[in-house]
């Protein structure tokens, strides 16, 4: 052993990204057998990540997790160094000459494209910038969207997609008693949109939603979901994927679908759920006016199986898209990373860095493995990479690192301010208080400067 690790010579070890999987690595390494520092470095003044920003307002129980990674901050040998940005602020070879090293958890901030023509005029959108936007992100502060159209259209069927859809529907009085953004709340109240089309290339058994939040769709007191009980006849395949007992959910989310395609539309709005169609075109003049389709069938194994276009082609007018087929990271300085995969190559949490020589960098959470799983299953992944960076301890550089005293040093000389976990619980205390007499769990500070102003550094 080199020493690294006893209480002479602490591993100190920085993560860049203070989402979920940051802070479980924090609480991997921070419980080993090794005496350890830990710094989150975080962009934003505040912490959480996609917790913070990427969780539906009206689900507020899966913000409870933000609890636990208050507790993990707690730790005497945690530090937490928000509005400090990697490769604006600080770069890998400073990092290098302050920790032993890295652990990268930065998620996939940005969404995969549609590829088609049209995709970028006005009025088509991520998901990530809509829900960045509702959920008060300041990087999509003060971004625009029209609703007032009678008609909406997202792409995808995963639970992203099932939050834009029920953000849309949802009736100004449901949404009021949440953490959405003023600025958001306000712009929804004056929507006109009656009739949303949330869409999917292939079927009802592949469509990815959980059951809880499929179920949730039925039960939205302004709008009815609807489905064509022609889109629920099944083929051979489809029927042994459905009973597939490795996907328990399939036969759950089945039923429901039927019961949607079984009701009457009573509501004021309506969601229609499209399976079988893939999109083509996005067409309009200054702005989208209607989204050309191609309908589809499904070809191959069970499991397998790809949608192929038919030929046959449809068009549903709209002047407002939100794709949500998929979330990418973003390429870092200095390390590699899979245009592809939008993910930073690794084995087993080991990115694959030769610069700066010999610094060990290691990645977590979605830039290590895509965009898959729940919040929850970012703890096993973040664990699995702290093991590995733990068996490579042996081969850690003996040298003493500075740590945290050096890395505030440097960001004081880049006049940059910052925050701590103290100052984040000032403007969090900030925030709850501007949400009380409105009757909401907070109110969110959605611009940096306001972020900055309440923390009390």
């Amino acid at each position: 052993m080199n020493g690294i690790g006893t209480v002479v010579n602490p591993l100190r070890v920085a993560i860049v990204g203070s989402g979920p999987s940051g802070f479980y690595a924090a609480e991997a390494l921070l419980q080993s057998e090794h005496t350890t520092e830990v710094d989150i470095l975080e962009r934003l003044p505040v912490p959480y990540g996609l917790v913070r920003y990427g969780v539906a307002p009206d689900h507020p129980r899966l913000k409870d997790v933000a609890d636990t990674y208050a507790e993990i901050a707690r730790h005497p040998c945690f530090s937490f160094i928000g509005n400090a940005s990697f490769g604006k602020d600080f770069t890998l070879k400073e990092l290098a000459d302050c920790y032993h090293a890295v652990i990268f958890a930065t998620g996939a901030a940005t969404d995969r494209k549609l590829g088609i023509p049209g995709e970028d005029i006005q009025g088509c959108h991520a998901a990530t910038s809509f829900v960045g936007w509702y959920n008060g992100h300041p990087d999509y502060r003060d971004l625009e969207f029209d609703f007032s159209g009678e008609s909406a259209i997202i792409i995808g069927q995963g639970n992203v997609a099932i939050d834009v859809c029920r953000i849309l529907a949802k009736s100004v009085d449901e949404l009021r008693k949440t953490d959405i953004a003023a600025h958001a709340l306000e712009a929804l109240a004056e929507s006109r949109i009656r009739e949303i089309h949330l869409i999917g290339r292939r079927g009802p058994v592949q469509a990815r939603f959980t059951t809880k939040e499929l179920r949730e769709l039925g039960q939205l007191s302004e709008c009815d979901p609807c489905v064509d009980p022609d889109h629920l006849l099944l083929g051979d395949t489809c029927k042994s994927e459905l009973n597939d007992v490795r996907e328990p959910a399939r036969p759950r989310n089945f039923e429901i679908f039927r019961s949607f395609a079984s009701r009457r539309q009573e509501k004021p709005k309506c969601c229609r759920i499209h399976f079988l169609l893939s999109p083509r075109e996005a067409r309009g003049g200054l702005r989208l006016e209607e989204l050309v389709l191609e309908r589809t069938r499904l070809v191959g194994p069970a499991g397998r199986q790809q949608a192929v276009g038919t030929g046959q082609m449809v068009s549903i007018k709209a002047g407002l898209m939100i794709r949500s087929v998929g979330y990418s990271g973003i390429p870092l300085e200095g390390v590699p990373f899979d245009e592809k995969l939008g993910t930073i190559p690794n084995k087993d949490g080991r990115a694959e860095v030769t610069s700066p020589a010999g610094f060990p960098v290691y990645v977590t959470g979605w830039i290590k493995r895509g965009p898959t799983g729940i919040i929850g299953t970012n703890r096993a992944d973040s664990m699995a990479t702290v093991a590995t960076l733990l068996t490579d301890l042996p081969n850690f550089s003996p040298q003493h690192k500075p740590g945290r005293e050096a890395t505030v040093s440097l960001l004081a000389q880049r006049s940059v301010r910052p925050i701590s976990f103290h100052d984040w619980e000032m403007i969090d205390q900030a925030e709850r208080a501007r949400g009380l007499p409105l009757g909401k769990p907070r109110e969110k500070f959605t611009r940096i400067s306001e972020m900055l102003a309440a923390s009390g550094a």
